[in-house]
């Protein structure tokens, strides 16, 4: 074998690494929002691809789905179905490459002011903790709501449980790339202790074809969904910076200034925008991967690029979607607990490493307000547009922060 195909193939082998790495959350967002595992699969790949376009294939990034977005897509997907629901992730998609157009145009400091921790950090704990009854919910082996029970109280908490556990001994005990891949590790725990108690249905994964078309789902209008997801793109726009961040200080490399951020999030919104189009959830960069940079050493973007084939062309079998949409609610229940929780808990540390003083009076009514109202499920009905929940939340906590002075924080 020459040296230039062996290099190839060394590529391609850490490139399906990197995706091992990513797999397990990848997949994660579309089966607990209802889409299909194989166009997230497909959408990560081909957003990826655009995200590398767009940076000129300088950052070594996979993009992924983000968890940020898990409760609103499914509180979207009930209240104006799937296809509704994309427009809503288009509109995000469009907002991200919107931002990146003023980052260019202002530079990243006016974003920075507009949207700091104290809005930003209780949204994100809104994110994590609004949809905690359904993770109890399906953890005790009911369907999300409550209504239905799908298996056994006793068999579906024991199953929930071992899922727990083995994600947070992965995350806390694993070495090496154990560590990295945390919530494959509960799902393939769970799905053996499903399979135990005999609760899996095989007759999807036999019947599956080998071959097979994705999903794909096109998006069709609705203002509603459009005006409820817009303000909950915001969090996960300012965790892009962090990200960005923390890929450089593993490559040594300054991303924030050379390909630039509003480059990076160029990326980030085209590739969710096209994910949208195809009935994927949104891509963003992805904490896990730049884990798996930082063991690997593996700092050469072209590693990306074989990573977003790998997906793509996993995306065409059939019966790997088959062997995803088996596993068991419960499972999925004992990783929601820990993830919303955890998601809450970026939230809080965001605030903490921030120090703002939550006793001030501005910054008190500031979270008190989008904390109540994302957690309440406050409505507030406009010209015949309805904003609710976290995305009001949002939209009332950078106006809050925008419109009252600062000096009128005082303790």
């Amino acid at each position: 074998m020459s040296s230039t195909a062996l290099h190839h193939t060394k590529n391609a082998l850490i490139g399906g690494q990197m995706l091992f790495v990513a797999f397990g959350a990848l997949v994660l967002v579309p089966l607990l929002t209802g889409l299909d595992p194989n166009v997230a699969l497909f959408t990560a790949g081909a957003g990826t691809l655009v995200f590398q376009l767009v940076t000129r294939r300088q950052v070594p990034i996979f993009l992924a789905s983000s968890f940020a977005f898990i409760g609103p897509i499914m509180v979207a997907s009930e209240r104006w179905g799937l296809s509704g629901m994309l427009s809503g992730l288009l509109a995000a998609g469009l907002l991200y490459v919107l931002v990146s157009a003023v980052i260019r145009w202002q530079g990243r400091a006016l974003l920075e002011r507009l949207l700091l921790p104290i809005v930003t950090g209780p949204v994100i704990i809104v994110i994590g903790l609004s949809l905690a009854p359904v993770a109890v919910n399906m953890a005790q082996g009911q369907t999300g709501d409550g209504a239905l029970e799908l298996f056994p109280y006793s068999v579906a908490l024991s199953i929930a449980a071992v899922s727990a556990l083995v994600t947070a001994l992965f995350a806390l005990l694993g070495k090496g790339l154990l560590r990295l891949v945390p919530v494959l590790g509960g799902v393939c725990a769970g799905y053996a202790m499903s399979m135990v108690y005999g609760i899996v249905d095989f007759s999807l994964i036999v019947d599956a074809p080998w071959f097979a078309v994705p999903g794909f789902v096109a998006p069709t209008l609705s203002w509603d969904a459009v005006v409820f997801m817009l303000p909950v793109a915001i969090a996960p726009c300012i965790e892009h910076f962090g990200d960005v961040i923390a890929i450089g200080s593993v490559t040594g490399q300054n991303y924030l200034e050379k390909p630039g951020v509003h480059r990076t999030l160029l990326g980030d919104g085209l590739a969710t925008a096209l994910a949208a189009l195809f009935g994927g959830p949104p891509n963003t960069t992805y904490s896990e991967v730049t884990g798996a940079v930082a063991l690997t050493r593996a700092f050469n973007p072209v590693i990306m690029t074989w990573a977003a084939g790998c997906a793509i062309a996993l995306a065409f079998v059939g019966k790997l979607g088959a062997l995803l949409a088996s596993i068991p609610t419960p499972v999925m229940g004992g990783i929601m607990v820990l993830l919303f929780g955890s998601i809450a808990v970026v939230g809080l540390n965001s605030l903490v490493r921030a120090g703002d003083d939550l006793s001030r009076p501005r910054s008190l009514l500031i979270v008190s307000l989008i904390l109540v109202i994302g957690l309440g499920g406050l409505r507030l009905e406009l010209a015949g547009f309805e904003l609710s929940g976290i995305g009001l939340a949002g939209l009332v906590g950078v106006l809050c922060h925008t419109l009252i002075p600062l000096r009128l924080d005082q303790a």
